[in-house]
């Protein structure tokens, strides 16, 4: 059973029917005992502190998030709690500003309550690489929740109360585990959203985006964030907008690529039965072709690799985080024992691959080629949307694995989990998934992507697919 809509709570906020205090007290006892048995949170605030922010908005029944909790995944950064973007490195740190997108949903009455688990510095697909924890599915406690947004998901399906969950993807790291909990996952476009505060996995393609029961639930919170920032360059934000049209006049395009690198019939199946659906109602459905999908998933990593290692390379000991006495040693010694320590395996073998990426020798070979490889895919995706509304595909190859199953996955096998999402994020466009069917019980997830900077018209067209689908 889903939760009431956002919306329906915040018009009881503002017509005096919610007890603040008692409603606080409320959501705090039901994360701790959650917290428990799924783990989806590093930091969950205590009720006290959470009702001396409340008892200091102004105007509450004029704030459009009037006490509605925020979660907030633990790589954006937060004023006065701490932020550990799931590594040891960061085990201490408590950012003295908010993340501008933090700040905007603070600002209309969201209150702070949590921070929710994730892989360290987003480097996974299954939120397994956490220092604090591992959150669980759901569904079933032996299957992952996902990564590397696991604790956000987890936490936006189980909730009984409404939630604003903000969390943030890279390649994959939304929609993935949107898909292996049931919720509702946003990626907006590249640049809509400050990443102002965001603690960088790899600046090109972070995006930080939402997660909800609904996709009505999005729009409230979307609208709030997709806010231009002076405080960011790469920021240009976005107009709200909204498409009238008929069912009958959508057309998608699906992704035969994509549907080819799904070897798991039965999310397949799945997946083309929330097509047949569709199409039965009226919506044009017509194959499309994205041949250089084929080389996404390794041009991202090499990007994303090259980045992250320049990104890291602050982690030090010094400034902030993870430090120990260094007892007169040389700083490259101290340097490389701290972060020999504090890095997870994941971290260091996402060092080591960035590093040599661009290395003088590597650069032109490796590094420079996936960006012009980045590029085909664009003029690509440019080229099915002159004939598409929205692009269809599933969201994962498989169901959520169980723990057993992740463990034994290579590196290598865990990367190509990640071969439906990277590509529209390594592009940079907006996508959503939207639960669409089960298998065994588990969630399977509906892809849907837009053009650059048709985020409210993938909203609209998300919110009628819902519908038809009864959701």
């Amino acid at each position: 059973m889903k939760a009431a809509l956002l919306q329906d709570f915040v018009e009881d906020v503002r017509n005096g029917n919610v007890d603040m205090e008692d409603f606080i007290h409320k959501v705090v006892g039901e994360y701790e005992h959650l917290n428990k048995k799924y783990n989806p949170f590093i930091t969950i605030r205590d009720a006290e502190e959470v009702i001396e922010d409340a008892s200091s908005i102004d105007n509450m029944k004029k704030s459009k998030l009037p006490l509605v909790p925020l979660a907030v995944k633990d790589n954006i950064c937060t004023k006065g709690v701490r932020t550990t973007a799931g590594s040891r490195i960061l085990h201490d740190y408590v950012p003295f500003f908010d993340a501008t997108a933090v700040s905007l949903l603070k600002a209309e009455g969201s209150l702070l309550m949590a921070k929710t688990a994730m892989d360290e510095f987003g480097f996974g697909t299954f939120s397994t690489n956490c220092a604090f924890g591992v959150p669980k599915n759901p569904h079933d406690v032996t299957r992952v929740a996902g990564g590397s947004s696991g604790g956000a998901a987890c936490i936006t399906a189980l909730t009984k109360y409404p939630i604003v969950s903000l969390a943030q993807s890279t390649g994959g790291s939304i929609s993935c585990p949107a898909s292996f909990c049931g919720v509702v996952g946003f990626t907006p476009t590249y640049g809509v959203v400050s990443r102002y505060g965001l603690i960088d996995y790899a600046n090109s393609m972070d995006k930080i985006g939402l997660m909800a029961k609904h996709v009505e639930d999005l729009e409230i919170p979307f609208e709030l964030i997709s806010k231009k920032d002076p405080k960011d360059s790469t920021c240009v934000g976005l107009k709200k907008t909204h498409e009238k049209f008929e069912i009958n006049e959508i057309k998608v395009g699906l992704v035969m690529e994509y549907f080819d690198a799904v070897k798991d019939e039965r999310v397949k199946k799945a997946v083309m039965n929330a097509v047949s659906k569709l199409e039965s109602e009226g919506v044009k459905v017509e194959r499309v072709s994205l041949p250089s999908t084929k080389y996404a998933l390794a041009a991202y990593y090499i990007v994303a690799t090259a980045e992250a290692s320049t990104n890291l390379a602050k982690f030090c000991g010094m400034r902030y985080g993870y430090e120990e006495n260094p007892e007169n040693k040389h700083f490259d010694e101290y340097f490389s024992e701290i972060r020999s320590k504090a890095f997870g395996a994941e971290a260091k073998r996402r060092i080591l691959l960035g590093t040599f990426a661009r290395m003088a020798g590597y650069r032109d070979a490796y590094y420079l080629k996936a960006l012009k490889i980045r590029r085909m895919i664009i003029d690509e995706f440019k080229k099915a949307f002159k004939n598409a509304d929205v692009l269809l595909a599933p969201t994962m190859p498989t169901i959520a694995p169980k723990f057993k199953e992740a463990d034994q996955l290579s590196p290598a096998e865990m990367y190509a989990m990640d071969v439906l999402t990277v590509a529209p994020n390594f592009s940079g466009m907006p996508h959503l998934s939207l639960p669409c069917g089960n298998v065994n019980n588990m969630p399977v997830g509906l892809h849907i992507i837009g053009d650059h900077f048709q985020d409210w018209k993938l909203i609209d067209i998300a919110s009628e697919f819902e519908k038809l689908l009864n959701l």
